[in-house]
């Protein structure tokens, strides 16, 4: 990694660029994909599999509650106790409708529905990330959402992970489909003779898998948001480990090469500690090469102090935030612009990442400036209700009528002024 020091506030946004791909390139080559799984379904898919994950499917439907999966008992558990706390945290963000009366006869509330079909879409190459099902699924069970379609790619023995089966069978998924890649959200977008066709498509994914959801918004399909590749900011005083901030900063590195890191702090010798324990701590890393990879992407800022270490952060606006200093909860307060925030020398990123609570699923390269993080909201529509009566027309009426007869819209004012005669006659 490399350390910037002091930089200008006048040259942080051009430090707090990631890695970047061009997407007008992807597009041509994601597009044909869609195009073709849109045309050709389910034949489409299974050349795919044979091209990108080399193995040969007869089916890609997997019947979860006729298998059998075995894992680890000690897996079992501690996957249990994350999704008793996904579902804490999650069930606790249900709202309750509140009817307001905003004047005399009028009364006003919204309501929140499932949407009817959603997508998953739960990576399974280099890591199988059965955490994402976790993180999708339950709040989608929560929301009420009717269908519920998943998608992973297969083993390289053309089998569903046997960790990502016996998740879906704790969380009660009927189906899932083995397709990877931007296929898969072709196949969500469109539907094929296997794959339902979604309402909305969730899940991260690498720069071809977020293309692809990009571009499945050009045909009615939502999606959760943008997400690239993953990232934390870290900022430390003194009172930091050194060796915990080594140990975050390359959780993150070893997602995959593309991945970002950065540490903020006021003490360069706190920055050269970190570097040290990096150094250490790397070489004992299974994914040593792909956190390599990614800490030449990455950087160490020095700064003054520590509230200009929170307004570099908010000019980065990272997906994970970790703020490992004295005062963290007090400067935890200044943040505006994050994914997720963990706070204090104990709160390692790994905790939101598999069993706090919280989502992981999280806005990257910027995009936490205007978006959230996955929630039960994301899961749900809002729609608004209004009853007026009689006395609420007469009250709200004569102002309705003077508002539309403005804006010379006649038809709304005469919905109204019918309405008030009606009531005149009676």
């Amino acid at each position: 990694m490399k350390t910037i020091k002091y930089p200008e506030p006048s040259d942080w946004p051009t430090l707090c660029k990631r890695p970047t791909f061009n997407f007008s390139e992807l597009e041509e080559r994601i597009g044909a994909i869609m195009t073709d799984v849109r045309s050709n379904g389910d034949k489409a898919l299974f050349r795919y599999s044979k091209q990108f994950d080399a193995v040969k499917l007869d089916s890609m439907t997997i019947d979860v509650p006729k298998q059998e999966f075995k894992i680890d008992p000690a897996l079992a558990d501690a996957i249990k106790m994350a999704k008793s706390n996904i579902e804490k945290f999650h069930f606790s963000q249900k709202e309750e409708i509140k009817v307001i009366e905003t004047m005399p006869g009028v009364n006003c509330w919204r309501k929140s529905v499932a949407i009817q079909s959603v997508g998953l879409y739960i990576p399974g190459g280099s890591a199988p990330l059965f955490s994402t099902l976790l993180m999708l699924a339950i709040p989608a069970k929560i929301a009420g959402c009717k269908n519920i379609v998943v998608c992973t790619p297969p083993t390289k023995e053309g089998k569903l992970n046997e960790v990502i089966g016996w998740t879906c069978q704790l969380l009660g998924i009927e189906k899932i489909y083995l397709t990877g890649g931007a296929q898969a959200v072709a196949a969500m977008t469109f539907g094929t003779e296997s794959i339902p066709k979604v309402d909305k498509i969730f899940g991260p994914g690498n720069q071809y898998v977020t293309a692809a959801k990009q571009l499945a918004q050009n045909f009615g399909v939502a999606i959760d948001m943008p997400a690239g590749p993953s990232e934390v900011l870290v900022i430390a005083d003194n009172s930091a480990y050194p060796e915990f901030v080594a140990a975050d900063l390359l959780s993150q590195a070893e997602h995959g090469p593309d991945s970002q890191v950065v540490l903020v702090s006021d003490s360069e010798k706190f920055i050269s500690e970190v570097n040290e324990e990096i150094t250490k701590q790397v070489n004992e890393l299974p994914r040593k090469n792909i956190a390599l990879k990614a800490l030449k992407n990455s950087q160490s800022v020095l700064v003054k102090n520590l509230d200009e270490a929170v307004s570099f952060s908010n000019e980065y606006a990272p997906e994970h935030l970790i703020i490992a200093t004295e005062n963290a909860e007090e400067l935890g307060e200044q943040i505006t612009i994050a994914g997720s925030v963990f706070l204090g020398n104990w709160s390692c990123e790994s905790a939101g990442d598999y069993a706090s609570g919280t989502n992981h699923t999280l806005p990257t390269n910027g995009y936490a400036r205007n978006y959230s993080g996955v929630s039960l909201d994301s899961f749900v529509k809002k729609i608004t209700f209004q009853r007026l009566s009689e006395k609420g027309i007469q009250n709200l009426g004569p102002a309705i009528e003077k508002m539309a007869e403005a804006e010379q819209l006649q038809a709304h004012m005469h919905a109204v002024s019918l309405r008030l005669e009606k009531l005149k006659e009676n």
